[in-house]
């Protein structure tokens, strides 16, 4: 008979939890790159720029977890284009970061009005096991969207807080990878950084978690590609799992001691894995 999910020993060591909305607990990451590669190819076009925009590898490295104005920046100055600004009120268009942003916003509302989006259902199970093992959990994001699509996707319950983009920019918090969305999170969970654990799928949102001292940073690899692992692991990573899902178990209940594939595949770093991942870290923290 299959018993109660438990929770992996990795998370039986902290207090609370917060999760990245986009790509960990909601399926939108994929809408959000295409819409961004319908932004960004247009400003390439308009600048003379052939190479397009690479859904995968350039939203994960440039853009994901991070805010639109941000996102756009970094991509734009990887393919040396210093865009002006602009103003707040910019239409869709190429001419400035704001329109730039604009545009992804005009493309990814009306792809969610055509298509919605689902949770994954590995993270909602997560959910559960944590409501039960009484754990507080908080979602975050750079969306603006974040929490209509937690509500409509009915996992809103499951969760203490929500701080998504309006949140974060009506308090006036810096995007990722500064840890301040995150901090915040833990701060309205009532506990502090070292005792909550970040679940991240972002090298930005990892790299967050790193920086606000959060006592468990665990890193989704939704690519699996060749190196997205261990860039995970390298930008702060402690833990790196295809879907949350992989940290429950089918136990014998809250408390079960039986391993989960994230811990078998954490336990299977060599030495060193470990060894390389710690001095990065080291290094960063130095710089």
């Amino acid at each position: 008979m299959t018993g109660t999910p438990a929770l992996a020993p990795c998370l039986r060591t902290v207090r609370a939890v917060v999760l990245d909305t986009d790509g960990v607990i909601i399926d939108s990451a994929g809408v959000h790159a295409a819409a961004w590669k319908g932004a960004f190819d247009a400003c390439l076009s308009a600048a003379g720029i052939r190479a397009p925009f690479d859904a995968v590898d350039d939203y994960r490295r440039y853009v994901d977890g991070k805010s639109r104005e941000d996102g756009a920046v970094a991509f734009l100055h990887a393919r040396g284009l210093d865009l002006p600004l602009g103003d707040p009120g910019d239409g869709p268009g190429t001419a400035t970061v704001r329109a730039v942003a604009a545009r992804k916003e005009r493309l990814f509302t009306r792809r969610l009005r055509e298509h919605g989006v689902d949770v994954w259902p590995g993270t909602v199970r997560l959910l559960h096991a944590l409501t039960a093992e009484r754990v507080p959990c908080a979602a975050v994001s750079a969306s603006r969207h974040a929490t209509e699509l937690l509500t409509s996707a009915g996992v809103l319950p499951l969760l203490r807080t929500v701080v998504d983009g309006d949140e974060a920019r009506r308090l006036g918090l810096p995007g990722k990878p500064d840890p301040a969305v995150f901090l915040e999170a833990a701060r309205r969970l009532g506990f502090p950084a070292g005792d909550t654990a970040v679940v991240e799928d972002a090298l930005a949102g990892v790299e967050a978690g790193r920086r606000g001292g959060f006592g468990l940073v665990i890193g989704v690899d939704r690519t699996a590609g060749p190196t997205s692992a261990a860039e995970l692991r390298g930008h702060g990573a402690d833990v790196v799992v295809a879907d949350p899902g992989e940290l429950l178990t089918e136990g014998e209940g809250p408390g079960s001691a039986k391993e989960t594939s994230a811990d078998r595949r954490d336990a299977d770093r060599t030495s060193s894995d470990r060894t390389s991942a710690d001095r990065t870290r080291a290094d960063r923290r130095s710089g």
